[in-house]
């Protein structure tokens, strides 16, 4: 077949190809990156993944091996962009790859930077130092409590994350009371709660005690508004955006709802006369030009420039999450190599093998069309190069 110049050769869904003409230069926002006024009217944090390090001799399971040097190199990037990194969180792999020691450095060495850049972070608090299998509701509330001294002594504010073990031990909505209270009349400054759904993580169905979701948000609320000044906010990661204003309009005043849903984000940060959604995204770890870009348009009151600027990202986000969603990582990574923020595809745990090849293809050509990336001709080369390690020649 003889190919034009500037033109690529990637793999469809059903084993053919098509060709696709890459963009020659980035998005504006993209190439202007590294500047802005700091975002006023929402509070936006993206959830930001780790650089894996190549040449480390690990396997799946072992010690998590990372790049520290390209990892706090991101960070910076998300600050300058003007978000503020949600450190140690899904998005990192955090049961996925990353164990708690390696976690529990992330935390400090971002803390660090993050006083170094004046840049805002939040940390995740979970219990994955726990080993598998059962574990007593004391254990899970001490693995809380060792994390949380992490977090608070880096100076971070902590995310209290959902918990397998809490998840697998909890007998009903009195158990998840009983933990969620302890560890919020301990902490010392307001955290953040996160629910994060199934759909992420399997072994979180029936979190808060009970499979019903309207029930759970109900153990849910009670849990916020039995500790006031407590909670700085509440993280709904459901996928379900009428779900999500539904809560959010429920929260005692003083609380933000930071939107997760990686699918809904534009209308959920845009809000309604009732009120809006502050941003902790995954997606905006790729997405962090374009939505301070965005972001800033909202400050000045263009909503119409809001929605220009965000709402033709939701195809590149729906399909970096879609089923199984766990694994919208490998995409956020891949991007980030596309994009020249590392060096290499490869991720703790070796999570890169878990898209196919034609998902991985659609992700470059989706956030190629957005301009997201500032080479674009890096990116073709490096897509070129991934392809090859396949056996297609583009």
């Amino acid at each position: 077949m003889t190919r034009r110049r500037g033109e690529i050769q990637l793999p469809g869904p059903a084993g053919e190809s098509y060709t696709y003409r890459p963009r020659r230069e980035p998005s504006p926002a993209v190439a202007r990156a590294d500047g802005g006024a700091a975002l006023a009217s929402r509070t936006v944090f993206a959830a930001a993944h780790v650089v894996a390090d190549p040449f480390a001799d690990t396997h799946p399971g072992g010690p998590a091996a990372v790049d520290w040097d390209a990892t706090l190199a991101f960070r910076r990037h998300l600050w300058a962009c003007g978000l503020g990194v949600a450190e140690a969180m899904d998005t990192a792999q955090r049961g996925m790859g990353l164990d708690w020691p390696a976690a529990a450095e992330l935390i400090e060495r971002s803390a660090r930077e993050a006083r170094a850049a004046g840049g805002r972070l939040v940390a995740g608090v979970g219990t994955d130092q726990l080993p598998g299998g059962g574990a007593s509701l004391a254990q899970v509330r001490g693995a809380y409590e060792e994390q949380l001294a992490v977090a608070e002594r880096a100076g971070a504010r902590p995310v209290l994350l959902a918990s397998r073990a809490l998840a697998a031990t909890a007998r009903g909505p009195e158990d998840y009371e009983a933990v969620y209270g302890d560890l919020l009349r301990q902490s010392a400054q307001p955290v953040v709660l996160h629910w994060l759904g199934p759909m992420f993580d399997p072994a979180l169905a029936g979190y808060w005690g009970s499979g019903d979701l309207d029930t759970a948000t109900e153990t849910f609320l009670s849990i916020v508004a039995a500790h006031p000044g407590k909670v700085d906010g509440v993280k709904v990661s459901l996928l379900d955006a009428a779900r999500e204003v539904a809560l959010r309009r429920r929260l005692p005043d003083g609380v933000r709802c930071y939107t997760g849903d990686d699918f809904h984000y534009p209308e959920l940060v845009e809000g309604d006369r009732h009120g809006h959604s502050d941003a902790l995204l995954g997606v905006f770890d790729p997405l962090a030009p374009l939505a301070a870009d965005a972001v800033r348009a909202l400050d000045t009151g263009d909503r119409a420039a809001f929605r220009a600027a965000l709402h033709p990202t939701v195809p590149l986000a729906r399909h970096l999450f879609r089923e199984p969603t766990r694994f919208y990582k490998t995409g956020v990574v891949l991007l980030a190599h596309l994009a020249g923020h590392q060096d290499h595809f490869t991720m703790v745990g070796g999570l890169q093998s878990a898209r196919s090849l034609p998902h991985l293809a659609r992700a470059y050509e989706l956030a190629d069309t957005l301009g997201l990336f500032p080479d674009p001709e890096l990116a073709e080369a490096r897509m070129r190069a991934l392809l090859i390690v396949y056996g297609i020649h583009p």
